[in-house]
């Protein structure tokens, strides 16, 4: 019975919880609602597992290759966050691979297909895979040295081994063309999209995690598993930052190349610089919100469950942050036709949020905690509602400039 029990305990770990479930289903409402980690990752998961299962179709039914694992595995790794990347990654990954390819042909066939060939042909690939040029590629330089030196010792004759190492190379080539072309024709990344896209897609990410932590401190202290999984959320939205920087990059470059920025129509738009700008506070607030939820892991360490204080700067907190998702909720929904009340709706709430912040040095300030721990669970909380309404004020600041300047004007 004692075994049956045990059996019992360890299939129930395996399982997963609810509260993991929970937040599986969370994570897929959010998919499904707006851009983001989530919806990227799921875009990423199906783009790579259809440029793989068209890879295998062309190099198992249609050449008829008997390695051809080469092509779908050349396709899945090229299918990139970007199609910019995806070119660049697959020029590398093609030359890694021609390069470990090659490395093995002239070992191999010099020395013949024995165990310290085979030590050569990994002492070389891996040399070569040094080289910066191949950048994040380097490693394939190995890897293809070794699928080329498996598939040398099946085949004996000398017109067989040239012919399967020329198989090779064709299905990476197939392989990575399938991978690009999947990227740039199924559901194109973000980078292709608008300025505005960029920045209001990080402001609904940044915003959902912001209303989650809001929400529970109103409840008191949060446990280590629910700080320790706002934390690994908020290091995934670096991801959001970095596709949103390069949406409004690709869109300040193709203003020079936009014909309609010459109609008198678009005189009073703001200019791409003031989303620049106001994509990169919202990549900063982003960094803060981590260093929020890495405070809010260790100050409750600092804070027993007899430090009320605590709990009810927590609540104040939660109540601040609110005010703050109030700001980031106008940045997302910012639209061109509406800009000039959009820039006054989010005055007007962040405004709002630094009543809420005047309040949190108050109620801090009569915690019983030592010196140390004050600055533990108090500090860096205080630091970083400034910080956020610095660069909430900055955004701001930067929409408004962008349009009383009138930038698409000098564009006429």
């Amino acid at each position: 019975m004692g075994a049956v029990r045990d059996a019992r305990h360890s299939w129930r770990d395996v399982l997963p919880s609810t509260l993991t479930l929970a937040r599986l289903r969370a994570a897929l409402v959010r998919a499904v609602r707006h851009g983001g980690y989530e919806r990227d990752t799921l875009l990423f998961l199906g783009k790579s597992t259809l440029a793989a299962t068209v890879a295998w179709f062309v190099a198992h039914q249609l050449l008829g290759a008997q390695s051809p694992a080469f092509a779908p595995f050349s396709a899945a790794l090229l299918v990139q966050v970007s199609v910019y990347r995806s070119v660049t990654r697959s020029l590398q990954y093609v030359l890694a691979v021609v390069l470990g390819v090659a490395v093995q042909a002239v070992l191999g066939f010099l020395l013949g297909p024995r165990l310290w060939t085979f030590a050569l042909v990994a002492l070389a690939a891996l040399a070569i895979g040094r080289w910066r040029t191949l950048g994040p590629q380097g490693d394939q330089v190995a890897t293809a040295a070794f699928f080329a030196f498996s598939a040398f010792t099946v085949v004996t004759s000398l017109d067989g081994r040239i012919a399967q190492l020329g198989n090779v190379i064709m299905l990476v080539l197939a392989g990575s063309a399938i991978g690009v072309v999947t990227n740039l024709l199924v559901f194109p990344p973000m980078r292709l999209r608008s300025a505005e896209y960029g920045l209001t897609t990080l402001a609904r990410a940044t915003g959902d995690l912001v209303d989650d932590v809001a929400t529970r401190l109103h409840e008191g202290v949060p446990d280590s598993e629910t700080t320790s999984y706002w934390r690994y959320r908020a290091r995934l939205l670096g991801g959001t930052v970095e596709q949103a920087r390069s949406a409004v990059r690709t869109a300040e470059e193709s203003v020079w190349y936009n014909p309609r920025v010459m109609l008198r129509r678009y005189r009073n738009r703001t200019s791409v610089a003031g989303y620049e700008a106001a994509t990169n506070a919202l990549g900063r607030v982003v960094g803060q919100l981590e260093s929020v939820t890495r405070a809010l892991h260790h100050g409750r360490e600092a804070a027993t469950g007899a430090e009320t204080g605590y709990v009810r700067f927590l609540r104040d907190y939660g109540a601040f942050l609110a005010a703050v998702d109030e700001a980031i909720e106008v940045l997302a929904s910012l639209s061109q036709e509406r800009l000039r009340d959009d820039i006054g709706e989010l005055d007007s709430r962040v405004q709002r949020a630094r009543e809420h912040a005047d309040r949190l040095a108050t109620a801090a300030r009569g915690s019983a905690l030592g010196p140390d721990e004050y600055a533990q669970a108090y500090g860096t909380l205080l630091i970083e509602a400034s910080r956020f309404l610095d660069e909430l004020s900055y955004a701001h600041s930067a929409l408004s400039q962008g349009w009383e300047a009138q930038g698409w004007e000098k564009f006429r």
